[in-house]
């Protein structure tokens, strides 16, 4: 990766701590830009009353301006969140490990509308909109159509095409413009890899086996689409007799270490 990314010293298992206080990177970046205009995003969607409206406002100026404050009291999830963020309460949310903050992140702003309450916006997902932007989208129909670049290409080539696409797929592009006089495409899919086990995965997942192949999605709209599509494949050609697709849930439940 050539992004600049700040690390602690490592967690428990000497793993680095990807952080966020480094200008310029890309976890900088999410929690600089992209927090701030999804709030603004949400808050123009939907027609939320004045409680909403300060929640999110407060959220905004809390993320920019602020420290992590935990949990209000009589939040069904607070002694969850407050243990798995006991060490993070109080400082920066550019100081705490990446992946924690993204997540709760969604957690505060999934409360700041009320999704998790009694009232009308309970339930209501306030990324719908986009979501059904997305798949409506003339994006969407052009990578489809990608798709008939790949009925002439040898099997093999096709699958690493498929898989690749469901990886990168939170990029919300299938990458299915791959033909026989283009490697290129997937070279640079694979180069991106801090692993790649891909030849081990098709070898237990043999033609004619039997195997239950459990897909975990990373998120849904227009990136479900490459998850769904090697699903297909995996089932058409005989890769899996059956499949489990998982869902990613909203985060009510802890996010990984």
């Amino acid at each position: 990766m050539t992004e600049k990314t700040s690390r602690s010293s490592g967690d428990a298992n000497g793993a680095p701590v990807i952080l966020s206080n480094e200008p310029g990177s890309f976890a900088w970046g999410v929690l600089a830009k992209r927090h701030p205009a999804l709030i603004q995003q949400v808050r123009d969607a939907f027609p939320y009353g004045r409680e909403q409206h300060e929640a999110l406002d407060a959220l905004l100026d809390e993320i920019t301006n602020g420290v992590i404050e935990p949990l209000a009291p009589g939040e069904h999830d607070r002694e969850r969140w407050a243990d798995w963020g006991q060490e993070h309460f109080g400082r920066s949310w550019y100081d705490a490990p990446f992946l924690w903050a993204e997540s709760y992140f969604y957690r505060r702003l999934l409360g700041a509308v009320g999704y998790f309450g009694t009232g009308p916006w309970q339930g209501v997902d306030p990324f719908a909109p986009f979501k059904r932007a997305e798949l409506r989208g003339e994006a969407v129909e052009e990578e489809l159509r990608a798709l008939d670049a790949l009925a002439s290409v040898p099997a093999d080539e096709r699958a690493a095409a498929l898989l690749h696409a469901s990886l990168w797929g939170n990029r919300a592009d299938l990458g299915f413009r791959v033909s026989a006089g283009e490697p290129a495409a997937g070279d640079a899919a694979a180069s991106g890899l801090v692993a790649d086990d891909s030849a081990l995965l098709w070898q237990v997942l043999p033609v004619g086996g039997s195997s239950t192949v459990a897909v975990v999605a990373d998120n849904a709209g227009r990136e479900l689409i490459p998850d769904l599509i090697l699903i297909d494949h995996l089932l058409e050609q005989r890769h899996a007799e059956q499949v489990v697709l998982h869902l990613k849930p909203y985060p009510t439940t802890s996010p990984t270490r």
